[in-house]
C-alpha cells in the first residue's frame, strides 16, 4: 500500500460507528462546560482500554433519543477529586488503621466497599466537537457550539483507526492524503510503555505546506532529537519541492504578486531553496549520528556546501575585499557592529558609501571623486595586511603637484600605481592638506574643498590621523586586522550572491559555521539573510515570481536576538514578521524558549516541543496554544527512553499531537 493509499483511508473513517465499540468505554462525565469535562471513572475500564495516560485523546458522545450526531474530543489533563472522595478516603484509612488486605487476591474488604474504591475522577479539556453536516459530512470546530447535561453523555476511548483519523486532522476541508503529506512520526502520550508497547502503532503525518514560508520552533534540551525532527522537516520540503516543474529562472514578471504559490495538485510553483546554519558541523560533515550525516548522503546532486575554512568538496565562504567592494565593506560594518565599535571616526569611516554613483559614467567630477575615495579605501585594506591579488594596481586621478610630493620621479595614478605608492600619496596629501597652496587655491577657485567628507573620514583611517598634520595617532586601520580571516584574494565573487543563485535554483545549501568563532558565525549569518531578504523584497515590489526558500538555524539563541530586545530592525525579526509574503520560511531549534526574541515567537506557527527542565522555560510556553496540557509532562525526562518524544502544533492541525518522531535516516524509504 503506498503512502498516499494509506493515508486516504482515513476519509472514510466514521468516527459515530467505528468510536463507540463497548470494550472502548471509559467512563461518563459528571461535570460539563465549555472548556471542561470531569470525567467519572472505574479501575476496570480504564485496564479495560489500556490505561488513560495524561494527554490522551477521549470521545464524549451525545447520548438521547433525539438523533444528534455529536462527539465532544477531549483531552485528560490530570485527576481531580469526586464529590465522594472525602467518604471514600476517610474509610480507607479506617481499614488501613485495622490493616486489613485492601486489594490483590487477599483482600478484606466485601464487593460493595471494594467497588466503591475503584472511582476516581479525571479532568479533561475540551478541544472541540465533531458533528455532520446536511450532507452527512464529518466536521470539527475548534470549540462547544452548545453542550447538554453531562450524564448525556459516554465517554470512550478511540480505535487505532479514529485515533489516526484525529491526530492527523486538518483545518477545514484539508483531508490527509495529498502529495504534500510525509510520516514524521506516531502517536505517543507517556514516557512509559507498558500498554503503548502492546498497541498498534499510529501514525502521524504532517503537511509539508504547513513549513513553507512559516515559522517552525524546535525547542528541548541538549540530545533530546531536536536535529534529527529538522532533517525530517528538510527531509518533507525536499520530497515536495523535488515534484516541483517550473524553473524560477525561466519564469515572467506576475501581473498580481498576490498569486497562489501552489499549483493544483497542492505542489510548489517552483522548487524550494532551502539554506542550513550548521553551528555544530552536524549537517555538513560526516558523523556517527544517523548514519552520517545524512542530509548532504541523501541528497548528494543537491546539496552544495560552504565553510570558512579551505576543505575539500566544499566552497571557501570569504569574499576578496579588493574585488567584491560592496560585500567586503559590508562585512567591515557588521563586524564594528557586533564589537559594539563607538569611535567617532569609526562611524564616519562607517558612513562612507562606496557603492558606485548611477552617474558614474556621464558625470567625469563623479567619477574622479569615486574613484580617489576608492583608492584610499584599498589603501586602507593594504595598510592591514589583506593578502594582495596577482598584479594589483590601484587608479584614480591623481594631479601634478601632488603626484610630486611622493618622490622625486612623479608617478602616475590614471595609468595603475602599486598599492604602496597609492598609500604614500594619499598620505602625503593628507599631512600637507592643511598648508599646500594647491588645496587653498582649489577651495578658493571652486566653492569647495578638495576633499569632501567621505574622503577626509578615509584618510583619517588610513593615516591613524583623524585631523590632518596632527601628531596623535588612532587606531585606525589596525581595528580592520580582524577581518583579514575573512579575505581571499582568489575569489572573483560574493558568496552571498552564489548561495542566492543556488537557493533560487532549488538547492540545499548548508553553511558550516562549526569552525568560526561566535562574531563570524553571526557575521556570515546576519551577511547571508540580508542579502536573500533583499532580493525577495526587490522581487516582491517589482512583481517578479519568488521562490520559497527556507531558513534552518541551528542553536538558534547564538544567532537571534534576545528576548528583550526591542530592535525589529534586525534581519531575524524581519524574516520572522515579512517573510510570508516574501515565501520566506524559518525553522530555528535551541535548548530554550526564553532565549528567543518575543517578536518572532508570536509570529511563529509550527512548534514541536521536547523536554524542558526549568519552571522559567514552561512559564514561557504556556502563553503558546495550548501547551499549558503539557507543561507536567515536559519536566519529565527518560535520556535512555524519551529521544524525540516531542508535542507537536503545525500551522494546520487545529491542536496539539503527541508524537514520537521516526528516525531518519540516509537511506531512502521505498
Amino acid at each position: 500500500m503506498s503512502l498516499i493509499t494509506a493515508i486516504k483511508k482515513l476519509a472514510s473513517v466514521d468516527i459515530f460507528t467505528q468510536a463507540k465499540q463497548p470494550d472502548k468505554f471509559v467512563g461518563r462525565p459528571f461535570s460539563l462546560d465549555y472548556d471542561r469535562a470531569l470525567l467519572l471513572v472505574a479501575d476496570s475500564w480504564k485496564y479495560n482500554v489500556g490505561g488513560i495516560a495524561q494527554g490522551s485523546f477521549l470521545l464524549a458522545f451525545y447520548e438521547n433519543e433525539d438523533i444528534i450526531s455529536e462527539a465532544l474530543l477531549i483531552r485528560v489533563i490530570k485527576p481531580t477529586k469526586l464529590p465522594t472522595d472525602n467518604d471514600v478516603i476517610s474509610s480507607m484509612i479506617e481499614y488501613y488503621k485495622d490493616n486489613m488486605k485492601t486489594s490483590g487476591k487477599e483482600s478484606k474488604l466485601d464487593e460493595y466497599t471494594r467497588y466503591e474504591f475503584s472511582f476516581s475522577g479525571v479532568e479533561c479539556r475540551i478541544l472541540g466537537t465533531f458533528y455532520k453536516d446536511d450532507n452527512d459530512k464529518t466536521l470539527f470546530g475548534a470549540d462547544v457550539e452548545n453542550f447538554y447535561s453531562a450524564h448525556n453523555y459516554s465517554v470512550y476511548k478511540p480505535t487505532e483507526d479514529v485515533l489516526e483519523f484525529i491526530a492527523n486532522l486538518r483545518d477545514g476541508d484539508k483531508i490527509p492524503g495529498s502529495e504534500c503529506d510525509i510520516k514524521i512520526g506516531k502517536v505517543r502520550y507517556s514516557s512509559s510503555s507498558r500498554f503503548q508497547q502492546k498497541a498498534t502503532d499510529v501514525p502521524v503525518y504532517v503537511n509539508s505546506q504547513d513549513f513553507l514560508g512559516k515559522r517552525t520552533a524546535m525547542f528541548g534540551m541538549t540530545r533530546t532529537g531536536k536535529s534529527n525532527t529538522v532533517k525530517k522537516v528538510i527531509q518533507s520540503v525536499e520530497d515536495l519541492s523535488q515534484k516541483a516543474d517550473s524553473d524560477i529562472t525561466k519564469a515572467h514578471v506576475n501581473p498580481n504578486n498576490n498569486l497562489d504559490p501552489f499549483d493544483d495538485r497542492g505542489i510548489p510553483k517552483f522548487p524550494v531553496g532551502q539554506i542550513i546554519f550548521d553551528i555544530n558541523g552536524e549537517y555538513a560533515n560526516a558523523n556517527m549520528q544517523d548514519e552520517g550525516t545524512a542530509i548532504f548522503e541523501l541528497y548528494k546532486d543537491k546539496v552544495v556546501r560552504y565553510s570558512v575554512l579551505e576543505k575539500e568538496d566544499f566552497n571557501i565562504m570569504k569574499v576578496n575585499f579588493f574585488a567584491d567592494i560592496e560585500s567586503g565593506f559590508g562585512l567591515i560594518g557588521n563586524h564594528f557592529k557586533q564589537v559594539n565599535e563607538k569611535a567617532d571616526y569609526v562611524s564616519s569611516f562607517l558612513s562612507v558609501s562606496l557603492e558606485k554613483p548611477d552617474d558614474y559614467d556621464q558625470d567625469r567630477s563623479v567619477k574622479i571623486r569615486y574613484d580617489r575615495k576608492l583608492a584610499a579605501y584599498l589603501c586602507c585594506l593594504y595598510k592591514a595586511g589583506f593578502p594582495l591579488p596577482n598584479n594589483f594596481k590601484i587608479r584614480f586621478q591623481g594631479q601634478k603637484d601632488l603626484n610630486e610630493l611622493v618622490r622625486k620621479v612623479p608617478i602616475t595614478p590614471e595609468i595603475g600605481i602599486s598599492p604602496d605608492e597609492a598609500t604614500i600619496w594619499f598620505s602625503q596629501v593628507w599631512e600637507n592638506y592643511k598648508t599646500l597652496e594647491y588645496f587653498k587655491k582649489y577651495s578658493s577657485d571652486k566653492g569647495r574643498e578638495w576633499a569632501d567628507e567621505e574622503l577626509k573620514a578615509i584618510l583619517g583611517f588610513l593615516t591613524r590621523h583623524k585631523e590632518p598634520g596632527t601628531s596623535s595617532l588612532v587606531s585606525g586601520y589596525l581595528k580592520l586586522k580582524p577581518l583579514i580571516k575573512l579575505h581571499s584574494e582568489k575569489s572573483n565573487k560574493s558568496f552571498e550572491e552564489k548561495i542566492s543563485t543556488e537557493l533560487r535554483q532549488g538547492k540545499i545549501v548548508i553553511i558550516d559555521l562549526s569552525q568560526g568563532d561566535p562574531e563570524i558565525q553571526r557575521l556570515y549569518s546576519e551577511r547571508i539573510c540580508h542579502k536573500i531578504f533583499s532580493e525577495s523584497m526587490s522581487n516582491f515590489i517589482n512583481n517578479k515570481p519568488n521562490n520559497f526558500i527556507q531558513f534552518y538555524f541551528e542553536e538558534a539563541h547564538n544567532l537571534f536576538p534576545k528576548k528583550d530586545d526591542k530592535d525589529l530592525s534586525q534581519i531575524y525579526n524581519r524574516i520572522a514578521k515579512e517573510g510570508a509574503k516574501l515565501y520566506l520560511g524559518l525553522t530555528y531549534a535551541t535548548q530554550e524558549v526564553s532565549s528567543i526574541s518575543s517578536n518572532i515567537l508570536k509570529n511563529t506557527q509550527n512548534w514541536f516541543i521536547a523536554h524542558l527542565n526549568n519552571d522559567d522555560e514552561l512559564k514561557e510556553l504556556r502563553k503558546y496554544y495550548d501547551f499549558a496540557d503539557f507543561t507536567d509532562g515536559l519536566v519529565r525526562f527518560s535520556a535512555g527512553s524519551d529521544k524525540g518524544f516531542v508535542r507537536i502544533k503545525t500551522y494546520s492541525n487545529p491542536f496539539i499531537v503527541p508524537v514520537q518522531i521516526d528516525r531518519f535516516s540516509a537511506k531512502k524509504v521505498k
